[in-house]
């Protein structure tokens, strides 16, 4: 009986990607022929020192930044030929980001922030983006908050804020930037709960990091140093019970490889 394998499909392809900041004499790669794949529903992680260039790479892997040299393809879609608007619709309809500081609006409370990125092309279907809303909200544990104000919940939750915003339009890609790096151990265990089911559910997850507690959580691993992968690590689904064990094996990789 023959097997039939089934293909992995690309979400995201970047093929020999050049970013460059400054002019001159001190102008430098941040980015320097960076080749990488990420495939649907895969939880990959970044991690590097500071100017390594690994918030660069997600940046231009989302299409948030342009790149000079190379290309990026995104669900068969290359980058670097659509126009902004096209663009800005991609990223509003099929990838989701998360911060290390949810960006919302002081003057609207919980789930007014989490709808209205939605209400661009929904105007008319607000119920059915509230109940979308609601539903997320308690999926992460906030249902109770949502006529709070942001300056009324911690740090955790507004993260779940920021989730739950990045759910809504039912993303293929959450792109994350250091999610857990302003909350206590605790909140960020949480966070990286949620960011493991929504994974689990088949959305693609990109996590930047540097923390070895959250690459810890994820299925392969790219560490960058002088904007370039110089080595990966892939580690099999999160048992539950096999964390310590995983943080070992990442932090002896970052020493052994100098990050």
């Amino acid at each position: 009986m023959r097997m039939i394998m089934k293909t992995m499909k690309k979400i995201i392809i970047g093929e020999n990607i050049v970013k460059s900041f400054g002019e001159g004499a001190e102008k430098h790669n941040v980015l320097d022929g960076v080749s990488v794949e990420i495939n649907e529903g895969e939880f990959v992680s970044v991690m590097g020192p500071s100017g390594s260039g690994k918030t660069t790479l997600m940046f231009s892997l989302s299409g948030m930044d342009s790149v000079d040299g190379g290309k990026v393809t995104f669900d068969g879609r290359e980058l670097s030929a659509l126009r902004e608007n096209e663009l800005a619709d991609i990223r509003r309809t099929k990838m989701g980001f998360v911060f290390q500081q949810p960006t919302l609006l002081k003057n609207l409370n919980i789930l007014d922030n989490i709808i209205l990125p939605s209400m661009r092309d929904n105007r008319k279907n607000v119920a059915t983006i509230t109940e979308k809303a609601r539903n997320l909200m308690k999926k992460v544990g906030i249902a109770e908050l949502e006529k709070r104000d942001i300056t009324q919940v911690s740090g955790g939750q507004l993260q779940r804020v920021g989730i739950c915003r990045a759910l809504m339009s039912e993303p293929k890609v959450i792109f994350g930037d250091e999610p857990t790096g302003s909350l206590n151990s605790k909140s960020a265990q949480e966070i990286m709960n949620i960011l493991s089911e929504i994974n689990a559910e088949g959305t693609a997850v990109m996590l930047v990091t540097h923390d070895a507690n959250v690459a810890a959580r994820t299925e392969r691993i790219m560490f960058m140093r002088d904007g370039k992968i110089v080595s990966e690590m892939r580690l099999p689904k999160l048992s539950g019970t096999d964390i310590d064990d995983r943080i070992i094996n990442v932090r002896a990789k970052m020493l052994e490889i100098g990050i």
